[in-house]
């Protein structure tokens, strides 16, 4: 008879579920930290972009039987700088360029999909496979996982100043064009690296959810890192747990739960905010 401790250490059980464990941790840490930029930036839209533009790049690379990264992040890097290009040399917004250049970027790379025959799936770029990835697929990702947050932690204070103050960085010397281009990079690393495992879907939720639910909860930047990636490390280890129960895919699951946290954390520092301007104005 299955006893309540057996039960819940089931999922440990199968080899499928320690890897998904894993490369959800090691893909939990780096967007963790890019998230907290991306939202002090106002660059969340930008990882939307550039992960629904690697379409066509992954259909291009299956035409060429090349790698799928390297098509991906090709096109990635095509729509950041792309973006960057026009918001330079025109009166645009740059949320506007980049709503124009990634739905053309994934309109086309639909395009080229109904055009040829490949094993090329939607529902895989949108969902992953998450359950189904390799010794291989966490090799690939504890690398870029490595390499991002590497970069980040060195960078981290050049970064930092780039972001609340470019022409600051730039009176002082920082290689804001580089600083910039370099986000951008391994922003698209970040991304092409997790479609295979986790998917368009979660990549975007991964980048934005967690900085933005810590930026609500912390009034330092440090704090804001911290909570980020204790947020997106615990939404996802516990999004892949709860999905063994649930028979649902993990990336929805994950979603899910950090839609959930950001309402509760929303919910109650607006009334917390509410209650110190109320008691402000008694004052």
């Amino acid at each position: 008879m299955q006893t309540l401790f057996d039960l819940l250490i089931e999922p440990f059980s199968y080899s499928f579920m320690q890897q998904g464990f894993l490369i959800v941790i090691l893909l939990a840490i780096p967007s963790a930290l890019l998230s907290c930029f991306l939202v002090l930036k106002g660059w969340s839209l930008m990882g939307d972009a550039i992960s629904h533009s690697v379409l066509p790049g992954i259909v291009i690379a299956y035409m060429l039987a090349i790698p799928y990264a390297i098509g991906a992040f090709i096109a990635g890097i095509t729509c950041a700088i792309s973006t960057g290009y026009i918001c330079d040399n025109s009166r645009l917004k740059e949320d506007t360029v980049m709503g124009i250049v990634f739905s053309s970027m994934f309109a086309l790379g639909l395009v080229i999909m109904t055009k040829i025959e490949s094993d090329v799936h939607l529902d895989r770029i949108l969902f992953g496979d998450l359950l189904g990835t390799t010794w291989q697929d966490i090799g690939e990702v504890a690398c870029i996982s490595f390499i991002v947050s590497g970069f980040m932690i060195m960078k981290g204070k050049d970064l930092l100043l780039f972001v609340f103050d470019k022409q600051h960085a730039q009176a002082i010397g920082l290689p804001v064009r580089f600083l910039h281009y370099a986000l951008l990079t391994v922003l698209s690393l970040t991304i092409v690296f997790s479609l295979k495992a986790v998917g368009m879907i979660l990549v975007i939720a991964l980048l934005i959810a967690p900085g933005s639910i810590a930026f609500l909860l912390s009034n330092n930047f440090m704090s804001m890192l911290k909570l980020s990636i204790l947020i997106s490390c615990s939404c996802s280890f516990l999004g892949v747990y709860i999905s063994f129960y649930l028979d649902s895919a993990p990336a929805p699951t994950i979603i899910m739960i950090m839609s959930l946290l950001f309402i509760i954390v929303f919910i109650i520092t607006s009334q917390t905010q509410k209650r110190r301007v109320a008691g402000n104005s008694r004052g």
